[in-house]
């Protein structure tokens, strides 16, 4: 049984940011979650699963329907409409705004401050443990030259939450070395010339389902999902699990 004023303690909510749904549904009971975003609905670029979904209503990320479900307290992205915001606040909405996460300790602690603002710090708890165990280290593993090709093309720059795990799990960018930053293209002739020894292919132009990438002997190409790639929190599990399947088919 809760504790009295402990429901009280929980502001209903809705979320304008994919990444925040994830956590939210985390963490909160339905009941104090009004609303996530559009972004959630759509399986493509969802971090829920199926039946996560089909428990929870979506808005179309407008302010008219934020302000229909009169919530306590909106999450968002930091790249907010300042107009949005202010709307929001002049009718007594809080409004409070996370930026991506660079690393697995910036997604903790966005996890923590989620929990808090939402009231379900033990909640948030259980799941910084799980990311925690997930992204532990292996001192022993051989870092393999793995390039990350996500959708367009392009490639993930050192300072990302997926370049971390990806460092977590024994996978060496293999970007970087050649002198690729953020969003840098990898024209497929370029990877046909010199190619890594893993390829996670994340998009599916032309360049990326081309037959000439089953001709590549020395390197193994995995599939990996686009939604696993940006968000923290239950992000940080799943693409995790698929690291770790990843490098033992590799051993």
């Amino acid at each position: 049984m809760e504790a009295p004023g402990h429901a009280a303690a929980r502001p209903t909510i809705v979320s304008l940011n994919p990444c925040l749904d994830a956590i939210l549904v985390a963490i909160a009971p339905p009941e104090q979650v009004l609303a996530l975003s559009h972004y959630s609905r759509d399986p493509a670029s969802s971090s829920l699963a199926p039946e996560a979904r089909a428990r929870f209503a979506f808005t179309g990320g407008t302010a008219e329907e934020v302000l229909a479900a009169a919530p306590d307290l909106v999450l968002a992205s930091t790249f907010i409409e300042p107009a949005t915001r202010a709307a929001f606040e002049r009718l007594g909405i809080r409004v409070a705004t996370f930026g991506a996460p660079a690393t697995v300790a910036d997604s903790i602690t966005q996890v923590r401050a989620v929990a808090a603002l939402t009231g379900n710090a033990a909640q948030g708890e259980r799941l910084v443990a799980a990311m925690a165990a997930a992204t532990r280290p292996d001192p022993a593993a051989r870092p393999i030259p793995t390039l990350l090709w996500q959708p367009g093309q392009i490639v993930p720059g050192e300072q990302t939450l997926i370049a971390d795990l990806l460092r977590r799990h024994g996978f060496a960018n293999f970007a970087a070395a050649r002198g690729l930053g953020q969003a840098d293209y990898v024209a497929l002739e370029s990877l046909l010339a010199a190619p890594p020894a893993v390829l996670l292919v994340a998009g599916d132009s032309a360049g990326q389902s081309h037959p000439l990438l089953t001709r590549l002997k020395d390197t193994r190409v995995e599939p990996f999902a686009g939604n696993l790639i940006n968000c923290g929190g239950p992000s940080v599990l799943a693409a995790s699990t698929r690291l770790r399947a990843i490098r033992a088919g590799l051993e």
